[in-house]
């Protein structure tokens, strides 16, 4: 199914970027990833080798992944535009409504557990396509390295590498929001033996605190820092240090 979508992106013809283009980029990476990154599109040096972050992006995209412990193999991603937009203009609101059906049936048929968009514009479409509140640019980095939990969806948006190609002075900050990615493939060491899962089977508490610490960033769970430190807490402590009702 998936061969057969790439084949479809790579002869699209349904918008005006098909005439600028070289090649209409292909997802890559790990089909089986938990992580499924999505860049904005691809740039002049992706559009002529007809792979992702080969360009100047690409350096620092690998620079960050490294700094995460993460290796390609270890991902999948796929762009929300698969043409290069001319001069790397912003794209445009048809352009967006046309090239992401192809990556609405990407995330179909990979069911990745993470999205993670890479910038605002690969942030402003998953927020939409998961009815979250649409946030004006200015609002973006409110939401980088947050982890939230729509719709089923967990989504982690991100930093493109490419905000660090002329401003480096919040690399560090960037950095560090990148090795969260390595956090999020494993679920906190201690949920099967944590009163969250016990109270969830249970059905007493809901699905989102699972997600959202127990099975997404459990590094920023009050019970697993406690639980570190070897302090007491109680069993109806929720992850974010506020005490269950009942």
């Amino acid at each position: 199914m998936l061969e057969k979508l790439n084949q479809e992106i790579k002869n699209c013809t349904k918008c005006a970027l098909h005439k600028t283009r070289n090649h209409a980029i292909c997802g890559e990476g790990n089909t089986d990833s938990k992580l499924f990154l999505i860049p904005q599109a691809p740039g002049e040096q992706e559009d002529k080798h007809n792979k992702m972050f080969v360009g100047p992006s690409g350096k620092i995209f690998d620079e960050l992944m490294d700094a995460a412990g993460i290796t390609r193999d270890m991902i999948y991603m796929s762009n929300l535009i698969k043409c290069k937009l001319p001069e790397n203009r912003k794209p445009k609101q048809i352009e967006i409504k046309t090239c992401s059906q192809y990556l609405d049936r990407e995330i179909e048929l990979l069911d990745p557990e993470f999205l993670v968009p890479l910038g605002y514009y690969s942030t402003q479409y998953i927020f939409h396509k998961y009815f979250l509140p649409q946030i004006a640019k200015a609002e973006f980095p409110e939401y980088i390295g947050k982890l939230i939990y729509k719709e089923g969806r967990k989504i982690f948006p991100l930093t493109h590498p490419a905000a660090l190609i002329y401003v480096n002075d919040f690399k560090g900050k960037v950095i560090e929001n990148y090795k969260k990615l390595q956090i999020l493939l494993h679920e906190c060491k201690w949920y099967q033996v944590c009163p969250m899962k016990y109270f969830y089977e249970k059905g007493e508490l809901d699905r989102k605190w699972i997600e959202l610490y127990c099975k997404g960033n459990w590094k920023e769970c009050v019970r697993y820092r406690m639980e570190e430190s070897g302090e007491y807490h109680s069993d109806r402590m929720l992850p974010n240090g506020e005490m269950m009702e009942g």
